[in-house]
């Protein structure tokens, strides 16, 4: 029996349907469920998560919302352009990148847009549970991959865009991931919703490159008992994402990020800063440099520098499609609140779970472990029964939230 036939399809809803990173995971999936490909890059590929019951990526739809209208294919030419895809990639899958771009919706609030907020939430409910139900989608997975947009201004100000998708996900029944440093579900307005929902969610800010490797490193210097005095970092891109960065409210979201894994894993904070400039030659490639100034033995000053340098979307694109399986997989199982588990992809990560990358791969592969056995967590059983009405994107779930 195929994988089709013996498993119930799911729905990746994604909002930045049409960036770079969308398009690279649509065209990234095909490429791979076709044998095109080997799934390099992707954790839930590896034999930890064999017979963890995750869904296939044959089994993944794809839909989304976006406030731009270059078609996806059009996109996958860009970025084959660019070197960001392979060439005949995009040729090959061509139809998959199509079927899913039909499947895009109009997103918001874009300039003159008079909906209300909760005119807003609605119309986005509206579109995923239209999704789930024309494709008879067992349940669907709402993914943040916009572009990062400034810190809100308090609590008197408008919800910000990611925070408007998170509540349309509660309300069409949808398990949430956050991939951007963007507000989404910490907003308290969206909080407060995700905790009445029973649904799972997930987040923030993919951990791509720069953070990535300061998660293994600041463990390093602490365990070895070494002094960071000063760590200091340069980020260099281009894209949508360097100029959405280029605004310094957005930048500082971003660097929140970074700061608090050194500040976590080093057990202080040290001087220095991080510094993200716009560079559009530079695409969809990104440099990022540590300078990293420490004490040894008797007080001997020492000094490691890194350089990394890689492409944004084919670094977050498996991490995407890691994401979305788990935490379809988490909600069928019964799981509700924030994953802490999933804390291994995110520079930010929801709930209570360590820094270091070695300590949140370990939490990981006890995830699949109890995944395979049919395990979810204590009490998963209560739980998936008293959110069963919320937890299906077929059915009317709550209303979001005093505010909307």
């Amino acid at each position: 029996m195929s994988a089709s036939l013996s498993r119930p399809r799911v729905g990746v809803w994604l909002i930045g349907a049409r960036g770079s990173v969308a398009t690279t995971v649509v065209t990234g999936c095909a490429a791979v469920a076709a044998g095109l490909h080997p799934p390099t890059g992707m954790v839930t590929e590896t034999p930890a998560f064999t017979d963890s019951g995750l869904p296939a990526l044959s089994d993944l739809v794809f839909g989304g919302h976006d406030t731009v209208d270059c078609p996806l294919p059009k996109h996958a030419e860009t970025l084959t352009a660019g070197g960001v895809l392979p060439p005949g990639v995009a040729t090959a899958v061509a139809a998959e990148l199509t079927a899913a771009d039909r499947e895009i919706r109009p997103g918001g609030p874009t300039p003159g847009d008079t909906r209300s907020e909760a005119e807003l939430i609605t119309a986005f409910a509206d579109d995923i549970r239209d999704f789930v139900h024309r494709h008879e989608l067992e349940r669907a997975v709402v993914v943040n991959v916009a572009s990062t947009e400034p810190a809100s201004q308090g609590p008197d100000a408008s919800l910000p865009p990611s925070t408007l998708y998170a509540l349309a996900a509660l309300r069409a029944g949808c398990p949430y991931v956050n991939f951007t440093p963007s507000e989404g579900m910490h907003h308290p307005v969206a909080a407060r919703e995700a905790e009445r929902s029973g649904l799972p969610y997930a987040g923030r800010d993919g951990k791509t490159g720069q953070t990535l490797l300061r998660s293994v490193l600041g463990p390093m210097f602490a365990q070895r008992a070494l002094t960071v005095r000063a760590w200091s970092g340069t980020n260099l891109l281009g894209g949508g994402d360097g100029a959405a960065l280029a605004d310094p409210a957005a930048a500082a979201a971003k660097n929140a990020g970074k700061e608090r894994v050194l500040t976590d894993t080093l057990g202080t904070t040290p001087e220095g800063e991080t510094h993200i400039d716009d560079v559009p030659a530079l695409g969809d490639w990104k440099t990022a440099w540590d300078h990293i100034a420490f004490d040894g033995f008797l007080g001997t000053r020492m000094v490691l520098q890194t350089t990394w340098q890689g492409c944004d979307s084919a670094l977050a694109a498996p991490l995407v499609l890691d994401l979305a399986r788990l935490t379809a997989r988490a909600h069928e199982a019964g799981l509700s609140g924030p994953l802490d588990a999933l804390a291994f992809y995110f520079k930010d990560p929801v709930g209570d779970a360590p820094s270091g990358l070695a300590e949140q791969y370990e939490a990981l592969i006890r995830f699949a472990g109890r995944l395979r056995e049919g395990e979810a967590g204590e009490g998963a059983a209560e739980r998936e029964d008293a959110a069963h009405g919320a937890a299906h994107p077929a059915r009317e779930a709550r209303g979001t939230g005093d505010r909307p």
